[in-house]
């Protein structure tokens, strides 16, 4: 596959946007609960890629198709299963950002590019010897960028770790649902579901006001048009044209934007310990994406 520089820049620009995400999640901790602000900007994502479903099907010629009723099953499933658990793990996302500075909480996310091949042993894919080097490089960043002298880690770092593993699971599950069901459709169904499963909750416990949601329109706008809904389709779009390890690879730049954008915006500073430790979790993240020498075969074997 030929890479196009233009889609290696909207895989950039997705990260960037991901990344700045972690600064509308922090800013929205002030104005509404976890459940809330989750629930909210998931229904918004959903809203948004009604029209791209659309757009899509003409582009792909599908427009007007009708699934067959197997594909229909798996489709709402998928999307059913997938916001289940994205609604949990970004809601432990949320609440760690309560504990946890912007950048702290973008690297301790990214473990999951380093957690998806070690979960894998579970379905029969054996990570091997350089995935578990990355393991190892990742659990020495996450010491440096977590502990602070007591005998455990902190509610936020513990959070944001429980969160990490969910987005690992939630990748496995997009990966097995993805290739048997339309991707825009699946991810429309997960935020919905996502909105609704955080939504119910945040009714019965949080109790939002109108008047919260209104104030924090800026980070849930930010949060649901373009986390959800503009960097998706920017993935969607440009993972077409690009290897899926380089993807991966630049994908994984989104925790370096949540550092540069909690610095530039919030003025949230790292100390040289911590930023040690994100150097260590950033090399493990490109470790785990980098092909093995089967990969590498392979690829060649399909030019």
């Amino acid at each position: 596959m030929k890479t196009s520089p233009k889609h290696l820049l909207l895989l950039a620009l997705t990260a960037l946007i991901w990344g700045g995400a972690f600064v509308a999640q922090s800013v929205g901790n002030d104005y509404l609960g976890p459940l809330t602000f989750n629930g909210v900007r998931s229904l918004i994502g959903g809203v948004v890629l009604l029209p791209l479903i659309t757009a899509f099907g003409r582009i792909s010629g599908n427009a007007g198709r009708q699934p067959a009723p197997g594909e229909k099953k798996k489709l709402w499933t998928g999307g059913v299963l997938c916001g289940v658990i994205l609604a949990v793990a970004s809601t432990l996302q949320q609440w760690g950002l309560q504990y946890a500075s912007v950048g702290k909480a973008g690297f301790i996310t990214a473990m999951y590019i380093v957690l998806v091949p070690v979960l894998g042993i579970f379905i029969k894919r054996s990570p091997g010897a350089k995935v578990w080097a990355a393991v190892a490089l990742a659990l020495g960043g996450l010491y440096l960028l977590c502990w602070s002298g007591g005998a455990a880690l902190g509610m936020g770092d513990a959070l944001l770790l429980g969160c990490s593993g969910l987005f690992s699971l939630h990748i496995l599950v997009i990966d097995h649902f993805s290739p048997l069901a339309d991707g825009v459709k699946l991810s429309c169904i997960q935020f919905f579901t996502a909105g609704i499963v955080c939504g119910v909750p945040a009714l019965l416990f949080e109790k939002p006001a109108w008047g919260q949601i209104a104030a924090a329109w800026a980070p849930v706008l930010y949060a649901g048009v373009l986390s959800c809904g503009v960097a998706y389709t920017l993935q969607v779009v440009a993972q077409k044209h690009v290897e899926p390890t380089l993807a991966s690879l630049v994908l994984s730049l989104e925790s370096v934007f949540s550092v540069l954008a909690g610095w530039l915006v919030l003025g949230q500073a790292l100390t040289a310990r911590e930023l040690v430790g994100c150097a260590l979790m950033f090399c493990a993240i490109v470790l785990a994406q980098l092909p093995g020498k089967k990969s590498r075969e392979t690829a060649e074997q399909n030019r």
